[in-house]
């Protein structure tokens, strides 16, 4: 593998510690500045959209489609096809035919039990789950190419009911001539979100375009239950280990910022992140002089790009060696779990299953406090 090299997958989830910069929303999808109607506190955690259930139909409603966005986009979801209701952005649910566009959305899909529904999707060597890797294997799922040059002709080919993207920034001619072609595109702002109950309430989103609201509630709500639970745990330890992140790319070292996802799991955990009190929800950039002062002595060291042994973070720049943390064998990465064709099942699943996540946390860094378990994500460099 090589390191000097952004992980195509990495981009497809870079909300872990990434915020991307520049790509617009159509037009065509902008209902008003501002919701009139909030909802009944269906959405508790996530910021980026809301639900709002009225007599006959669903209105959903991104009020986060990308940083610092000043307008949002509302749906109409209909699921009475004889139904005729005024305005624009109608989606007759449930959608049968999804195009997706990053690889934390499948997870999503495949236990709403909605697999088939996914037809299209870019890049298709960076997803993990075996399900739709057959499905993408018997042409059932179509590779769209690049994620920021979609093959649009194959796209429109498949006339799905829905295309799930995700924005990086303002404006993007690609998605408007999709919309043009009668394709509603619907943005996922799910990495945008701040803690990770708010990532995995997005299986909300889903649960409303095909019809299994309930199905979605009860999932979320067992996950909320184990996070709560183990975060509860966590609170019985008695000391709180010093926690460093991130790797260096292009002489730039990058780790998640203090208000991100990321780090509100590292706080959950009970741990002392070095740039909790830092500012953003996506990363900083920094040099390794900087990363060094402050890090030197970490206790542990987590999220280690993709390495997986000692030597080859040696290898890639001997001065690693120099952080206790490396001295110790304190490293941890979440490439634990890969597929054959590349794709990391962490950044696909964990932020649908941010109590594993951090149940992983907790065992690392206080191992007494769960004696029994084994992490699923995380191992240990060698």
């Amino acid at each position: 593998m090589k390191y000097d090299k952004l992980h195509p997958a990495l981009l497809l989830t870079f909300i872990f510690v990434m915020l991307f910069s520049s790509c617009t929303k159509p037009k065509k999808s902008i209902i008003s500045e501002k919701p009139i109607v909030e909802s009944k506190k269906s959405i508790r955690y996530a910021k980026g959209f809301d639900i709002q259930t009225y007599n006959g139909y669903t209105k959903l409603i991104i009020k986060s489609p990308y940083p610092d966005a000043e307008q949002y986009q509302e749906f109409i979801l209909i699921s009475n096809k004889e139904r005729d209701i005024d305005g624009e952005n109608k989606i007759y649910t449930p959608v049968q035919k999804m195009v997706a566009t990053s690889t934390t959305h499948i997870p999503m899909i495949e236990i709403l039990g909605e697999t088939n529904s996914l037809i299209g999707f870019p890049n298709t060597d960076y997803i993990s789950s075996k399900k739709t890797r057959q499905r993408v294997a018997n042409n059932l799922v179509k590779d769209l190419g690049n994620e920021q040059d979609f093959n649009t002709e194959v796209l429109i080919s498949l006339q799905p009911d829905v295309m799930v993207a995700f924005s990086m920034g303002k404006s993007t001619k690609l998605y408007n001539n999709i919309e043009q072609n009668g394709i509603p595109v619907i943005y996922n702002g799910d990495w945008l979100e701040a803690t990770p109950l708010g990532r995995a309430e997005w299986i909300k989103f889903f649960g409303a375009l095909f019809n299994k609201e309930k199905e979605a509630d009860s999932i979320f709500n067992s996950i909320e239950a184990q996070y709560i639970e183990a975060k509860k745990i966590a609170s019985e330890a008695k000391t709180s280990p010093v926690i460093m992140s991130g790797v260096l790319y292009k002489d730039k070292w990058n780790l998640p910022a203090g208000e991100s996802f990321t780090a509100k799991l590292y706080e959950d955990a009970n741990t002392s992140y070095i740039w909790n009190n830092s500012t953003g929800q996506g990363s900083l950039v920094l040099s390794f002089e900087t990363v060094f002062e402050k890090a030197e002595k970490a206790d542990y060291w987590i999220g280690s790009g993709y390495f997986t042994t000692l030597d080859e973070l040696k290898a890639a720049n001997a001065h690693y060696e120099q952080f206790q943390s490396f001295k110790t064998g304190n490293i941890f990465s979440f490439s634990k779990r890969r597929s054959d064709s590349g794709g990391v099942e962490y950044f696909e699943l964990g932020p649908l299953q941010p109590h594993i996540v951090l149940k992983d946390l907790i065992k690392v860094t206080h191992p007494d406090l769960m004696p029994d378990y084994e992490p699923y994500f995380l191992q240990k460099l060698n």
